[in-house]
């Protein structure tokens, strides 16, 4: 029994041996390693690139009308009550107005995202921003508009139009809004 001891002991301080060599050697090479990294980052200039240069990875809006309505944020955002994704009766006319517009542009593609306030964990509030986007695209969807044109996505609390902690402010961030995304071919 003896013998059982003294091996464990030998064992645990060659283990204990091993581990400390490996420990002093891994943080030196890697600080040199970053520091070479960030010698070679400062030394090169910042390049500039031009749309003419980035040519097809930049999707062209089409028309320069489609560019101002972009960056106005041609309609308001959709807003919801607390823990719920239904659309409100006082906004189904501005969701008319929505569906009017992409009859008209019929090549016109339309993103909604979908938004919550910072309560909740953010599993919950990506799945509620989920809901909310989707109840407003099947709004749309139920005007006429091809679900093929819209698309939805969830932000959860990732995005809040206001950052006080009261419910003025999260009322704000309940909501579903609109990004024009471009038209099509």
């Amino acid at each position: 029994m003896k013998r059982y001891w003294i091996f464990l002991v030998l064992l645990a301080v060659a283990i204990s041996f091993g581990c400390k060599q490996r420990m002093v050697t891994k943080p030196e090479a890697q600080p040199a390693q970053q520091q070479k990294e960030s010698e070679q980052m400062q030394t090169k200039a910042p390049e500039k690139v031009t749309e003419a240069e980035v040519g097809s990875k930049v999707e062209s809006v089409g028309s320069r009308e489609m560019e101002m309505e972009r960056k106005e944020g041609k309609w308001p955002d959709i807003l919801f009550d607390f823990d719920k994704y239904d659309v409100k009766p006082k906004y189904k006319d501005e969701l008319k107005s929505v569906a009017d517009w992409m009859t008209q542009h019929p090549g016109a593609r339309l993103s909604i995202e979908g938004n919550t306030d910072e309560r909740g964990t953010n599993e919950y509030n990506l799945a509620l921003g989920d809901r909310r986007a989707k109840a407003v695209e099947d709004y749309l969807v139920s005007l006429g508009v091809p679900s093929s044109r819209i698309e939805t996505l969830s932000y959860g609390e990732e995005k809040p139009v206001c950052t006080e902690h009261n419910e003025t402010c999260w009322a704000k961030n309940r909501r579903a809004h609109f990004v024009i995304l471009g038209e099509g071919k």
